[in-house]
């Protein structure tokens, strides 16, 4: 896990102050290795690479950025844990060292640009090849590891976090298409960031810079190819094998590893597969918030670790913290999204940096499995279409109202989401109503001067991904997870780099092993989601390694922050003087008058407040902050 940059003079003549650029790269990103630093230049200067080293494999030499034989150089940010494997098959005499960098390298040179379809692991690189005087680049499948863009016009950059890239984009405004994608799913869509000109590279696609032209392309997708021929044992099975052996590949490390540990299903998974695959020294982390039992699942968590007998050390977050440490989560973040889970994991990821450089979790079991509840509301109100249309049979539902009924307890908690779904366009086509679920900009209004956002509409570039070619127009349940693989993933993992990588801890994410994704898109949402019980296979499948009350316990609650609490309360003053500043005042694009009229008026676990909250935090951080970026490239790294 490190930090990467780099630079690429398109027309292939010399970038002034290369040095400069890259130190100042390479000093934005230190958080991510602070390990070891290292730089290449080309010996015309036309290109160069910045890393920051967080040593996992191979601790003595496996520094960066490295080269090979050929006159080819790498900067890698990630994990191969099939690294030990293709070593064997590329020959283990050709290697100098033992570092899954080298194997990359290696790959490229066998394999080409089809190298990234041998890779299993979480990855984003740059490889200068020399005699194609060619860039490539790559991201993982799943977006695990972050890559960032930008085209100057006469230069390419990239990096690991937008950050490295400030210094070097004409001036720190705020993207408009990106800001409305924000505004309804709290990410961003399509590649866009809430920076204008920053670009993100895609999970699953590679990207070319030959003869000063920039070419991007897919290498990998899910595809819901539904096997009907099997029974849920079967599935049950194959993922009681599937899941132990990405658990076993993602300890690969020669360091000690860890797990965060909240006490549901799909951390509680990873930390039990884990713990029996280790030698004792084993440790789990949790947060709770012990102010209240609304927002403390920790006992859980205590639970499994006294069952299997490892270690669990916890941490009690406090609105003392979020107002001390928020704006290191936003700064860190780079820019905000997805939900306040983001401060609470921080504050965990910053213990467990105490004890350990790498721990896995649980993220990406409830978008291949199906465990949101929103998948609840939304399929209700699907199977209530069916039955009063007479088209329940037509192939399109595997679950009845009937069969629905006894789950639809889960939906106590969701009463004000139900009102406001039902309120208008009841029974409309399935990507509309799924649209109006997630959709969370109708709250916003007088809040945000929405004249000056354009005519981009983010219902478009929803239902281009929602109405996939990749995915079957015969089950809404699949259209609606793969929509949240494709989106909201990304995102979530956003979150998962950025807060583990601000205290130099690598996050792990066995669920996101590519064998073990591609087989859960052949599950029939029948097995999946089977009457409207979420994930039912992944807990028939895991039963026999978690503890009775995991695996049936009703009231998971997903890292819940209690927010409201807070701005009301201990945070109230804080969050009065960020919204009355003379800068918040000022905003082109939002009326922070108004957000704060509304602090108080937010309903237990709203998202407006958050949303508005970040979203200042973020431009007093960055776009207030643009001169200190700029003034990077005027002295040097220790300024």
């Amino acid at each position: 896990m490190c930090g990467i940059a780099g630079a690429l003079q398109l027309s292939f003549s010399e970038i002034p102050n290369l040095s400069q650029r890259l130190a100042a790269m390479n000093h934005l990103l230190q958080h991510r290795g602070p390990d070891g630093e290292g730089v290449w230049q080309h010996a015309r200067r036309c290109a160069g690479f910045a890393h920051r080293r967080l040593s996992i494999i191979d601790l003595s030499t496996g520094d960066q950025p490295m080269t090979d034989a050929a006159g080819n150089w790498i900067t890698y940010n990630g994990e191969i844990y099939n690294y030990i494997e293709l070593r064997e098959e590329l020959g283990r005499e050709n290697f100098q060292t033992t570092s899954d960098t080298e194997v990359i390298l290696a790959a490229y040179r066998k394999w080409g640009i089809d190298c990234v379809n041998h890779l299993r692991g979480m990855f984003a690189f740059a490889i200068w090849d020399e005699g194609q005087r060619e860039l490539f680049c790559a991201r993982d499948r799943f977006g695990i590891k972050p890559f960032y863009y930008i085209n100057t016009g006469d230069t390419f950059y990239f990096a690991s976090e937008v950050k490295a890239l400030l210094p070097f984009v004409p001036g720190i405004e705020t993207d408009p298409e990106g800001f409305k994608d924000y505004l309804a799913f709290q990410f961003c869509l399509a590649g866009k960031t809430l920076f204008r000109n920053v670009n993100e590279l895609l999970p699953g696609h590679t990207l070319r810079v030959t003869n000063g032209s920039v070419a991007i392309k897919r290498y990998w997708d899910v595809y819901y190819e539904l096997d009907f021929d099997h029974t849920p044992k079967y599935f049950e099975e194959k993922l009681r094998t599937l899941l132990p052996d990405s658990v076993n590949l993602h300890l690969r490390a020669d360091v000690p590893v860890g797990t965060y540990l909240s006490g549901g299903l799909d951390s509680s998974c990873v930390a039990s597969l884990a713990s029996q695959q280790t030698n004792g020294d084993f440790a789990a982390f949790t947060g709770k918030f012990s102010f209240s039992q609304d927002y403390d699942e920790s006992r859980y968590a205590r639970e499994l670790a006294e069952w299997r007998g490892f270690s669990l050390y916890e941490i009690d977050i406090s609105a003392a913290d979020f107002v001390e440490h928020i704006r290191s989560v936003i700064y860190h973040l780079d820019y905000p999204v997805a939900g306040p889970g983001s401060f609470p994991q921080y504050m965990v990821s910053q213990l467990a940096a105490k004890y350990r450089k790498v721990v896995l979790g649980g993220q990406c079991s409830d978008e291949i499995f199906g465990g949101y509840t929103r998948y609840l509301i939304a399929y209700f109100e699907q199977c209530l279409k069916a039955a009063i249309d007479g088209t329940i049979n037509n192939g399109s539902f595997v679950v009845t109202y009937e069969s629905i009924i006894p789950n639809l307890t889960a939906l106590r908690n969701y009463k004000p989401m139900l009102q406001e779904f039902w309120r208008d366009g009841l029974f409309e086509d399935m990507d509309h109503r799924y649209f109006r679920l997630i959709n969370r900009a109708p709250l916003l209004r007088d809040e945000i001067h929405w004249n000056l956002l354009g005519d981009y509409s983010p219902f478009e570039t929803f239902q281009s991904i929602f109405n996939g070619s990749n995915v079957g127009k015969e089950s809404y349940f699949d259209r609606m997870t793969h929509f949240d693989f494709k989106t909201l993933l990304p995102a979530l993992l956003q979150v998962e780099d950025r807060v583990s990588m601000a205290h130099g801890l690598e996050s792990r994410v066995p669920f996101l092993d590519h064998p073990l994704v591609e087989f859960a898109a052949t599950m029939p949402a029948d097995i999946k989601f089977k009457d409207g019980t979420m994930k039912q296979v992944l807990k028939n499948a895991m039963r026999p390694v978690l503890p009775e009350a995991i695996v049936d316990r009703k009231d998971k609650m997903g890292f819940p922050t209690p927010l409201t609490e807070w701005l009301k309360g201990e945070a109230h003053e804080f969050a009065q003087d960020l919204f009355s500043s003379k800068q918040a005042r000022q905003r082109d694009l939002v009326d922070n008058s108004i957000a704060l009229e509304g602090l108080t008026k937010e309903p237990k676990f709203g998202r407006k407040a958050w949303g508005l909250l970040c979203l200042e935090l973020w431009q007093q951080e960055f776009h207030d902050q643009e001169s200190k970026f700029k003034n990077l490239l005027n002295h040097d790294k220790e300024t």
